[in-house]
């Protein structure tokens, strides 16, 4: 039988039901009885997050670490909170604990290759974001990270090759037409940067524009047709 009064039990129904104020007065009264109840310390850092206090939340993490050096749960949550407030080198050094105990753990390799991005130092992210893929081969978070890392160096074909992966193994994240349309544009390939941006995927995108070749027709007029033909078919 479930312990409901089991305060990981409690805490557990505060975050779910999303009362971060809650959770964290819980958990500050919890620390006032056993100042160091790991429970405790660790989902008052979570709720601090949440509620966007990230620079308290990272002096509870430090308590967490003060026990346990390298707790997993206490450095990723000082990782996000450092993340926000954009202090990226740091949380290099962080990333690099987890994974000298971890060089598997992909949370933690799109983590850091998330920091060399936001530090312009997007040939580095690569190879995190190559190690990543290695171990999860459809990690939708590296492979978009991986595009963006190679826009930047300009490598807008390949970038676009490694959206459209994350399109097809994830079809609702609305922003990747956008991107991929954006890059198609630099290219000045304008009838593929259209049909980009209405969801196509690249190997369609191809026989779209094969068909309104061997049609004599645009592009755009191609595009409307097969669109029809498929309500039609419904």
């Amino acid at each position: 039988m479930v312990n409901l009064l089991d305060p990981a039990n409690v805490i557990t129904r505060m975050f779910n039901a999303e009362k971060y104020d809650d959770m964290y007065n819980y958990c500050k009264n919890l620390l006032e009885k056993i100042p160091n109840d790991m429970v405790a310390l660790q989902n008052i850092s979570l709720s601090l997050i949440y509620l966007k206090k990230y620079e308290e939340a990272i002096v509870y993490c430090d308590k967490v670490l003060e026990i346990k050096n390298l707790d997993t749960y206490a450095l990723k949550n000082k990782i996000y909170a450092l993340e926000s407030l954009e202090q990226y080198e740091n949380v290099l050094k962080l990333c690099k604990q987890i994974l000298s105990k971890n060089p598997n753990d992909t949370w933690t390799l799109n983590s850091m290759g998330l920091s060399l991005n936001e530090l312009n130092r997007h040939q580095e992210a690569l190879e995190y974001y190559d190690q990543s893929l290695r171990i999860v081969p459809n990690d939708v978070t590296a492979l978009m990270n991986k595009a963006i890392s190679l826009s930047h160096l300009g490598n807008y074909r390949e970038a676009l090759e490694y959206y459209d992966q994350s399109q097809i193994i994830d079809p609702s994240l609305k922003e990747i037409p956008i991107a991929k349309s954006q890059l198609f544009k630099k290219l000045g390939m304008d009838d593929d940067a259209f049909l980009a941006a209405q969801g196509v995927l690249n190997k369609e995108i191809e026989k779209i524009k094969l068909d309104a070749k061997e049609n004599k027709c645009s592009v755009f007029h191609q595009f409307c047709e097969d669109e029809f033909k498929m309500y039609d078919s419904r």
